[in-house]
């Protein structure tokens, strides 16, 4: 019933953006193109922060002809929900993990290979080259057209009353994770239960038990509060993870050719205020989760880097494979 009400609800945010896209028309200087974007991050997040900087620059640039209207925390549906709302263009954009996009661009699933980066500088040079734009470009014809990556750090385990020091430790707990199959199957390999739960159920879901942990990068941790549940913080960094900008094609080619020169500047000056915001928010949540009473533990991370080999291994030969090949290829 729930997806029901909220296509319903998303209908009128569907006409709105159809219009505003389809009446840029010459010698009527006061139509507005109005975009919706929905997510489900808090707004003090780094993420939130940088599409913020770029719906002002987005104003900026159009003289105010062309406007983003951000949605976050959930307002419009859960990260699935928006992105199957983008598919059917009762939304114009959304922001998503690229874990989630596994179940519609399968491309996507060589993010979710653990330990696929050398480092942050490696990510980026990815990021920026002809595979990153490849990849963004990928779930055109499944109509979700990437603008851009934004930076997710580094994921790591926590959780609720256990210290985790090597894969080992992990055996028998339930994690949550994304609805990802590769993050599913990371978990697994590491001998842990994966157990997928919507983010904006996740603090619930720890502190009632249901789980005994999850995964993810040092400002999530924070800004959702789970630190105030769980009390160990494992910086493993299994995954570097990124989040990406989605349009609709469909909106996208309704917007006039000023429009969208105009957008994906807005887009990419966002891309290097957010990197900015990412460093300094990292450094504070890692501050304030610990002041808080979190133990912070940096295990050796090569016993992680074997556990999930097994999952290397399934995807050898594969497209995800041969993807892997390239990114590492890069220098």
């Amino acid at each position: 019933m729930r997806t029901r009400g909220m296509l319903l609800l998303l209908l009128v945010p569907a006409l709105t953006v159809g219009l505003s896209a389809g009446c840029e028309r010459k010698g009527e200087q006061d139509d507005v193109a109005v975009l919706k974007l929905a997510h489900g991050l808090d707004v003090t997040h780094p993420v939130h922060k940088g599409m913020v900087f770029m719906a002002e620059r987005v104003k900026e640039k159009s003289g105010g002809k062309l406007r983003i209207d951000i949605y976050p925390n959930e307002q419009l549906g859960t990260e699935r929900e928006c992105i199957e709302q983008v598919q059917l263009g009762a939304l114009a954009m959304t922001k998503t993990s690229t874990g989630a996009m596994e179940g519609f661009v399968p491309q996507m699933r060589v993010f979710g290979l653990p330990y696929l980066f050398r480092d942050d500088e490696h990510m980026w040079k990815v990021f920026n080259g002809p595979l990153g734009k490849e990849l963004l470009a990928a779930g055109v014809p499944k109509g979700l057209k990437g603008l851009c990556y934004y930076d997710a750090g580094a994921r790591s385990f926590y959780t609720r009353d256990k210290k985790l020091e090597t894969p080992e430790d992990l055996a028998g707990m339930k994690i949550r994770v994304m609805q990802s199959e590769m993050c599913m199957k990371m978990v697994s390999a590491m001998g842990g239960s994966p157990t997928p739960i919507a983010w904006g159920e996740l603090y619930t879901s720890l502190q009632q038990g249901v789980v005994d942990g999850a995964e993810n990068n040092p400002p999530s941790f924070h800004t959702s509060k789970h630190y105030e549940i769980c009390k160990y913080y494992i910086l493993d960094e299994h995954l570097r993870l990124p989040d990406m900008l989605l349009i609709s094609p469909k909106v996208w080619e309704g917007l006039s050719p000023e429009h969208q020169k105009v957008l994906q500047q807005a887009v990419d000056e966002s891309v290097v205020e957010q990197r900015k915001l990412w460093a300094a928010a990292v450094a504070e949540a890692l501050e304030v989760v610990q002041q808080a009473g979190v133990t912070i533990i940096r295990p050796d991370k090569k016993p992680f880097r074997e556990a999930v080999q097994a999952v290397w291994a399934e995807v050898e030969g594969t497209e995800v494979g041969e993807l892997a090949k390239r990114i590492q290829a890069v220098e």
